[in-house]
């Protein structure tokens, strides 16, 4: 009798023992998944620009949440934030796991999200847009986890495993609820940050950027062409006789005939090509990894563009002409020149052919050639 109570009271400390062990091993992961955590917080709200924010989510929450996949649903109606990303250089076009949707119709639609997360299995008709095409193997659960601030549905966080056990429906989501919720403070912080940078840097009566922005971007562009051994040339456009457009249309024709000059610019140039409204009626292009022959044709394809163009306003029809000056920097091994008076020469030797082709009968194309910049000795 006494050795079958020994044996139980020994059986029963064991299985307490056992207890204890699970339970400290469940603080102790509890207690590194929350240093994890607050670390990776930390460093998101450190990160100063929407481009370092996605880029970080994207590879660093797969780690903290011991992830297979992972994406970022962004709602971006009206392109903005494709636009802050191709000024900061950001390919988000091709970044695996990131999604911008056109409305928030878009996504609440998709699969009825309110304020809670969808959590379960994975639903082709429910998470496939949630999820890269690109991975041959989809996710056997899934969370995904609205993005709110505000009231203002900004994207989602959509979290998947290869394991039908990792997220099912009933299990507690406070963990990503909470994730989430830092992500949508630092993104609405993030895009208002970006929208007052655009709204100093961006002409608003063309929608192109301005002088000021010029001028940042102009060295970090000559700073580039220098690491790549790689030429950048400078187009300075002026549209011509605008005086007489002002005169005989009126300003209003003239505001509207800037805006659409600006538009045929814009789109006859590369994504990270850089227009820059330099004032008046001039503008200034910077073309990355373009020598004298490319720059002198995409000149020449903005030139017959615009000279073919009858700009309609109200019941008149606007005639328009453009006078382009090209100048082209070619980087050297053994050039000492600070940038910034390189970006003063690239510039001024492309207003100076610009003046020469008004000189020459306007509605043309002149060279300046070669930035000519002085060698170390």
């Amino acid at each position: 009798m006494g050795l079958s109570l020994e044996q139980d009271i020994t059986t029963d400390l064991r299985v307490l023992e056992s207890h204890l062990d699970g339970m400290l091993n469940r603080v102790q992961h509890n207690s590194l998944t929350l240093k994890r955590l607050q670390s990776f917080e930390m460093r998101l709200l450190g990160l100063s620009s929407l481009a370092e924010m996605i880029e970080f989510i994207l590879g660093e929450a797969k780690a903290l949440f011991d992830l297979d996949v992972i994406s970022l649903c962004l709602i971006d109606a009206k392109n903005e934030i494709a636009g802050y990303l191709e000024v900061d250089n950001y390919n988000y076009r091709d970044r695996e796991g990131l999604f911008l949707a056109s409305s928030e119709w878009q996504l609440r639609h998709s699969f009825g999200l309110s304020d809670q997360p969808f959590l379960g299995s994975y639903q082709t008709t429910v998470c496939e847009k949630f999820f890269s095409e690109s991975n041959q193997q989809k996710p056997a659960s899934v969370v995904i986890a609205p993005l709110i601030r505000r009231d203002r549905y900004l994207g989602s966080l959509n979290l998947g495993s290869y394991h039908n056990e990792r997220f099912m429906q009933g299990m507690a989501t406070d963990f990503v609820e909470h994730i989430a919720s830092v992500i949508s403070i630092c993104l609405e912080n993030n895009l208002n940050v970006e929208t007052m940078r655009r709204t100093s840097l961006v002409d608003p009566l063309t929608g192109v950027n301005n002088r000021r922005f010029l001028e940042q971007r102009i060295e970090e562009e000559l700073d580039r062409s220098q690491r790549n051994r790689e030429p950048l040339s400078c187009l300075f456009l002026d549209i011509d006789f605008f005086k007489r457009i002002n005169d005989g249309f009126g300003h209003q024709a003239g505001d509207h005939v800037l805006a659409v000059v600006a538009g045929i610019i814009k789109k006859l140039l590369r994504n990270n090509d850089v227009l820059a409204r330099y004032g008046g009626e001039e503008f200034v292009a910077l073309l990355s990894q373009s020598d004298e022959s490319t720059a002198s044709e995409i000149a020449e394809r903005i030139r017959l563009s615009i000279a073919n163009l009858q700009v309609e306003y109200g019941e008149q029809s606007v005639p328009v002409t453009i006078s382009i000056g090209v100048a082209t920097y070619q980087p050297s091994r053994s050039q000492k020149k600070p940038v910034a008076e390189i970006a003063l020469q690239l510039v001024q030797t492309a207003d100076a052919a610009l003046y020469e082709a008004k000189r020459k009968g306007r509605n043309r194309i002149e060279n300046g050639g070669l930035v000519l910049v002085v060698e170390s000795v």
